[in-house]
Protein backbone atom coordinates (compact mmCIF):
# COMPACT_ATOMS: atom_id res chain seq x y z
CA UNK A 1 0.00 0.00 0.00
CA UNK A 2 2.51 2.59 0.91
CA UNK A 3 4.56 1.85 -2.20
CA UNK A 4 1.17 2.20 -4.32
CA UNK A 5 0.67 5.71 -2.19
CA UNK A 6 4.47 6.50 -2.91
CA UNK A 7 4.27 6.05 -6.64
CA UNK A 8 0.93 8.09 -7.06
CA UNK A 9 2.28 11.01 -5.17
CA UNK A 10 5.63 10.95 -7.60
CA UNK A 11 3.31 10.48 -10.38
CA UNK A 12 1.33 13.62 -9.10
CA UNK A 13 4.28 15.52 -8.68
CA UNK A 14 5.60 14.92 -12.29
CA UNK A 15 2.12 15.87 -13.79
CA UNK A 16 2.23 18.80 -12.05
CA UNK A 17 5.97 19.95 -13.00
CA UNK A 18 4.72 19.14 -16.38
CA UNK A 19 1.25 20.93 -16.91
CA UNK A 20 3.32 24.26 -15.08
CA UNK A 21 6.10 23.98 -18.02
CA UNK A 22 3.92 23.49 -20.47
CA UNK A 23 1.92 26.35 -19.20
CA UNK A 24 2.85 29.44 -21.76
CA UNK A 25 2.48 32.93 -19.61
CA UNK A 26 0.08 35.06 -20.49
CA UNK A 27 0.26 38.57 -21.85
CA UNK A 28 -0.29 40.98 -19.61
CA UNK A 29 -1.97 44.38 -20.43
CA UNK A 30 -5.00 46.02 -21.81
CA UNK A 31 -6.46 43.84 -24.76
CA UNK A 32 -6.24 47.21 -26.95
CA UNK A 33 -2.47 47.44 -25.48
CA UNK A 34 -1.62 43.52 -26.25
CA UNK A 35 -3.63 44.18 -29.77
CA UNK A 36 -1.14 46.86 -30.68
CA UNK A 37 1.80 44.98 -29.63
CA UNK A 38 0.75 41.58 -31.62
CA UNK A 39 -0.17 44.25 -34.77
CA UNK A 40 3.67 46.05 -34.39
CA UNK A 41 5.22 42.44 -34.53
CA UNK A 42 3.86 41.14 -37.44
CA UNK A 43 4.48 44.59 -39.48
CA UNK A 44 8.27 43.53 -38.31
CA UNK A 45 7.85 40.06 -39.59
CA UNK A 46 6.60 41.59 -42.89
CA UNK A 47 9.15 44.37 -43.23
CA UNK A 48 12.17 41.64 -42.84
CA UNK A 49 10.90 39.94 -45.95
CA UNK A 50 10.53 42.73 -48.54
CA UNK A 51 12.75 42.85 -51.28
CA UNK A 52 14.28 45.72 -49.34
CA UNK A 53 14.52 43.77 -45.44
CA UNK A 54 17.26 42.38 -44.14
CA UNK A 55 16.36 38.32 -45.65
CA UNK A 56 17.86 38.63 -48.78
CA UNK A 57 21.03 39.71 -48.14
CA UNK A 58 23.52 37.53 -49.49
CA UNK A 59 26.86 39.55 -49.69
CA UNK A 60 29.07 42.42 -48.72
CA UNK A 61 31.93 43.23 -50.42
CA UNK A 62 34.64 45.94 -49.80
CA UNK A 63 36.31 47.71 -52.69
CA UNK A 64 39.58 48.70 -53.00
CA UNK A 65 40.99 51.28 -54.59
CA UNK A 66 40.88 51.17 -58.47
CA UNK A 67 39.36 48.58 -60.25
CA UNK A 68 37.24 45.90 -59.18
CA UNK A 69 36.08 43.02 -61.37
CA UNK A 70 32.77 41.50 -60.21
CA UNK A 71 30.71 38.28 -61.07
CA UNK A 72 30.39 34.97 -60.63
CA UNK A 73 33.65 33.87 -62.63
CA UNK A 74 36.35 32.91 -60.05
CA UNK A 75 38.84 35.16 -61.91
CA UNK A 76 36.71 37.96 -60.84
CA UNK A 77 38.44 40.36 -57.63
CA UNK A 78 34.61 40.47 -56.67
CA UNK A 79 32.59 36.89 -56.67
CA UNK A 80 28.74 36.96 -56.90
CA UNK A 81 26.67 33.82 -55.96
CA UNK A 82 26.51 31.34 -59.11
CA UNK A 83 23.20 33.61 -60.26
CA UNK A 84 25.04 36.10 -61.51
CA UNK A 85 26.34 36.58 -64.86
CA UNK A 86 30.02 35.46 -65.64
CA UNK A 87 31.99 38.79 -65.90
CA UNK A 88 29.30 41.37 -65.17
CA UNK A 89 31.71 44.04 -65.12
CA UNK A 90 34.00 46.35 -63.22
CA UNK A 91 33.63 48.89 -60.06
CA UNK A 92 36.56 51.85 -60.00
CA UNK A 93 36.86 53.28 -56.69
CA UNK A 94 38.80 56.65 -56.85
CA UNK A 95 39.24 59.57 -54.01
CA UNK A 96 35.53 57.93 -52.88
CA UNK A 97 34.19 58.31 -55.67
CA UNK A 98 32.53 54.95 -57.33
CA UNK A 99 31.96 54.18 -61.18
CA UNK A 100 30.72 51.01 -62.82
CA UNK A 101 31.38 49.77 -66.33
CA UNK A 102 29.26 46.96 -67.36
CA UNK A 103 30.70 44.70 -69.59
CA UNK A 104 29.07 44.01 -73.63
CA UNK A 105 25.99 41.34 -73.67
CA UNK A 106 25.54 41.37 -69.99
CA UNK A 107 22.05 42.93 -68.78
CA UNK A 108 22.13 44.89 -66.00
CA UNK A 109 19.60 47.51 -64.89
CA UNK A 110 19.06 50.80 -63.14
CA UNK A 111 15.19 51.70 -62.45
CA UNK A 112 14.63 49.93 -65.76
CA UNK A 113 17.15 51.35 -67.67
CA UNK A 114 20.10 49.71 -69.01
CA UNK A 115 23.70 50.63 -67.85
CA UNK A 116 27.19 50.71 -69.11
CA UNK A 117 28.93 53.43 -67.52
CA UNK A 118 27.29 55.57 -64.31
CA UNK A 119 28.98 57.12 -61.06
CA UNK A 120 26.71 55.28 -58.09
CA UNK A 121 25.58 57.47 -55.39
CA UNK A 122 25.91 55.11 -51.29
CA UNK A 123 23.90 54.93 -48.73
CA UNK A 124 24.75 57.72 -47.16
CA UNK A 125 23.33 59.78 -49.41
CA UNK A 126 19.65 58.78 -48.60
CA UNK A 127 19.26 57.23 -52.23
CA UNK A 128 21.92 55.12 -53.19
CA UNK A 129 21.64 53.99 -57.04
CA UNK A 130 20.85 50.19 -57.09
CA UNK A 131 22.01 47.98 -59.84
CA UNK A 132 19.75 44.75 -60.57
CA UNK A 133 20.23 41.70 -63.05
CA UNK A 134 18.18 38.90 -62.88
CA UNK A 135 16.83 38.66 -59.29
CA UNK A 136 20.51 39.86 -57.71
CA UNK A 137 20.46 43.56 -56.73
CA UNK A 138 23.57 45.39 -55.50
CA UNK A 139 24.28 49.03 -54.45
CA UNK A 140 27.30 50.83 -52.66
CA UNK A 141 27.56 50.59 -48.86
CA UNK A 142 29.69 53.81 -47.34
CA UNK A 143 30.95 52.87 -43.88
CA UNK A 144 33.69 55.44 -42.17
CA UNK A 145 36.51 55.63 -45.28
CA UNK A 146 35.75 52.08 -46.55
CA UNK A 147 32.92 51.95 -49.74
CA UNK A 148 31.02 48.60 -50.20
CA UNK A 149 28.87 46.92 -52.44
CA UNK A 150 25.83 45.33 -50.64
CA UNK A 151 23.94 42.21 -52.99
CA UNK A 152 20.77 41.29 -52.32
CA UNK A 153 18.22 38.43 -54.04
CA UNK A 154 14.98 38.61 -53.57
CA UNK A 155 14.57 35.00 -54.06
CA UNK A 156 16.78 33.99 -51.52
CA UNK A 157 15.97 31.08 -49.10
CA UNK A 158 16.13 32.82 -46.01
CA UNK A 159 13.06 34.97 -47.01
CA UNK A 160 10.98 32.13 -48.20
CA UNK A 161 11.82 29.70 -45.16
CA UNK A 162 11.49 32.32 -42.23
CA UNK A 163 8.63 32.34 -40.12
CA UNK A 164 8.71 34.22 -36.95
CA UNK A 165 10.61 35.49 -34.22
CA UNK A 166 10.30 33.91 -30.45
CA UNK A 167 9.16 37.17 -27.84
CA UNK A 168 9.00 36.96 -24.45
CA UNK A 169 5.19 38.06 -23.71
CA UNK A 170 3.44 41.07 -23.57
CA UNK A 171 4.09 42.68 -20.63
CA UNK A 172 2.46 46.07 -20.05
CA UNK A 173 4.76 46.91 -17.44
CA UNK A 174 7.61 47.40 -19.75
CA UNK A 175 6.05 50.54 -21.12
CA UNK A 176 7.40 53.36 -18.98
CA UNK A 177 7.26 56.99 -19.00
CA UNK A 178 10.65 58.19 -19.25
CA UNK A 179 12.05 61.42 -18.27
CA UNK A 180 14.12 62.93 -21.66
CA UNK A 181 16.76 65.25 -19.87
CA UNK A 182 18.84 67.25 -22.53
CA UNK A 183 22.67 67.53 -22.65
CA UNK A 184 23.30 70.88 -23.11
CA UNK A 185 25.57 70.94 -25.85
CA UNK A 186 24.77 67.75 -27.05
CA UNK A 187 26.91 64.82 -26.02
CA UNK A 188 29.21 63.44 -29.02
CA UNK A 189 28.80 59.18 -28.21
CA UNK A 190 31.63 56.63 -30.16
CA UNK A 191 29.27 54.14 -31.72
CA UNK A 192 31.57 50.93 -32.25
CA UNK A 193 30.14 48.34 -35.13
CA UNK A 194 30.11 44.61 -35.46
CA UNK A 195 32.78 44.95 -38.62
CA UNK A 196 35.19 46.62 -36.27
CA UNK A 197 34.81 50.35 -36.96
CA UNK A 198 33.69 53.34 -34.46
CA UNK A 199 31.13 56.12 -35.80
CA UNK A 200 30.88 59.17 -33.88
CA UNK A 201 27.07 60.30 -33.76
CA UNK A 202 25.24 63.11 -31.45
CA UNK A 203 23.27 62.30 -28.50
CA UNK A 204 20.60 65.03 -27.53
CA UNK A 205 20.05 63.89 -24.35
CA UNK A 206 19.33 60.96 -21.94
CA UNK A 207 16.15 58.77 -21.09
CA UNK A 208 15.76 58.30 -17.88
CA UNK A 209 12.88 55.82 -15.96
CA UNK A 210 12.60 53.67 -13.17
CA UNK A 211 12.10 49.74 -12.31
CA UNK A 212 11.55 47.69 -9.44
CA UNK A 213 12.83 51.46 -6.99
CA UNK A 214 16.21 51.45 -9.14
CA UNK A 215 16.88 54.67 -11.78
CA UNK A 216 18.15 53.79 -15.07
CA UNK A 217 19.42 55.98 -18.10
CA UNK A 218 19.98 55.65 -22.11
CA UNK A 219 21.07 57.87 -24.44
CA UNK A 220 19.35 58.64 -27.41
CA UNK A 221 20.45 58.97 -30.51
CA UNK A 222 18.23 62.12 -32.69
CA UNK A 223 16.93 60.51 -36.38
CA UNK A 224 14.09 63.05 -37.38
CA UNK A 225 10.82 62.16 -35.83
CA UNK A 226 11.88 59.61 -33.34
CA UNK A 227 14.49 58.78 -30.61
CA UNK A 228 16.80 55.75 -31.40
CA UNK A 229 18.10 53.66 -28.71
CA UNK A 230 20.94 50.89 -29.17
CA UNK A 231 21.09 49.08 -25.74
CA UNK A 232 21.98 45.55 -23.86
CA UNK A 233 20.87 44.29 -20.65
CA UNK A 234 21.17 41.48 -18.63
CA UNK A 235 19.90 39.15 -20.85
CA UNK A 236 22.34 39.95 -23.76
CA UNK A 237 24.33 36.50 -24.38
CA UNK A 238 21.03 34.29 -22.96
CA UNK A 239 17.85 34.88 -24.26
CA UNK A 240 18.65 37.53 -26.56
CA UNK A 241 21.29 38.63 -29.03
CA UNK A 242 24.59 39.18 -27.21
CA UNK A 243 25.49 42.56 -29.27
CA UNK A 244 22.16 44.15 -27.69
CA UNK A 245 18.98 45.34 -29.42
CA UNK A 246 17.05 48.61 -31.07
CA UNK A 247 14.47 50.33 -29.81
CA UNK A 248 12.94 53.58 -31.81
CA UNK A 249 10.64 56.07 -29.30
CA UNK A 250 8.66 59.35 -30.53
CA UNK A 251 9.81 62.24 -29.32
CA UNK A 252 9.23 63.94 -26.08
CA UNK A 253 5.87 65.05 -25.38
CA UNK A 254 5.40 68.82 -23.87
CA UNK A 255 6.56 67.83 -20.44
CA UNK A 256 9.69 65.95 -21.94
CA UNK A 257 8.16 62.50 -21.36
CA UNK A 258 9.33 60.01 -23.87
CA UNK A 259 7.28 56.34 -23.78
CA UNK A 260 9.85 54.03 -23.57
CA UNK A 261 8.14 50.62 -24.47
CA UNK A 262 10.71 47.43 -24.63
CA UNK A 263 7.52 45.24 -26.17
CA UNK A 264 8.86 46.99 -29.36
CA UNK A 265 12.45 46.12 -28.58
CA UNK A 266 14.07 43.89 -31.65
CA UNK A 267 17.21 42.88 -32.94
CA UNK A 268 19.28 43.97 -35.24
CA UNK A 269 19.71 42.83 -38.81
CA UNK A 270 23.38 41.33 -37.91
CA UNK A 271 21.14 38.47 -36.42
CA UNK A 272 19.77 37.40 -39.32
CA UNK A 273 22.86 37.58 -41.66
CA UNK A 274 26.57 38.26 -41.44
CA UNK A 275 26.20 40.78 -44.76
CA UNK A 276 24.92 43.76 -42.08
CA UNK A 277 27.16 46.33 -40.67
CA UNK A 278 25.23 46.73 -37.36
CA UNK A 279 25.84 49.32 -34.46
CA UNK A 280 26.49 47.96 -30.84
CA UNK A 281 25.51 49.83 -27.84
CA UNK A 282 27.78 52.51 -26.53
CA UNK A 283 29.53 52.08 -23.21
CA UNK A 284 26.54 54.13 -21.45
CA UNK A 285 23.51 51.83 -22.52
CA UNK A 286 24.61 48.87 -20.99
CA UNK A 287 21.52 48.32 -18.49
CA UNK A 288 22.25 46.27 -15.11
CA UNK A 289 18.61 44.60 -15.48
CA UNK A 290 17.35 41.69 -17.35
CA UNK A 291 14.88 43.30 -19.87
CA UNK A 292 12.24 40.65 -20.28
CA UNK A 293 10.52 42.35 -23.11
CA UNK A 294 10.57 42.14 -26.52
CA UNK A 295 12.45 40.30 -29.24
CA UNK A 296 14.55 36.98 -28.22
CA UNK A 297 17.26 35.68 -29.92
CA UNK A 298 16.38 34.16 -33.43
CA UNK A 299 18.50 31.30 -34.51
CA UNK A 300 21.81 29.75 -33.14
CA UNK A 301 23.89 33.24 -33.00
CA UNK A 302 24.97 34.74 -29.10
Amino acid sequence: MKKIIFSFAALTIVLTLYSCKSESPKPKGSPEYISEIQQWHQKRIERLKEDNGWLNLVGLYWLKEGKNTFGSAKNNDIKFPGNAPSNIGSFFLEDSIVTVKINPDVNVTNNGNPVKEMNLKNDMTGNPTILETGTLRWYIIKRGDRYGVRLRDIDAPLVKEFKDIEVFPINEDWRFEAKFEPYNPPKHILIPTIIGTKEEDVSPGQLIFNKDGKTYKLDAIDEGDKFFIIFADRTSGEETYGAGRFLYTDKPDSNNIVILDFNKAYNPPCVFTKYATCPLPPKDNYLKLKVTAGEKMWGEQH
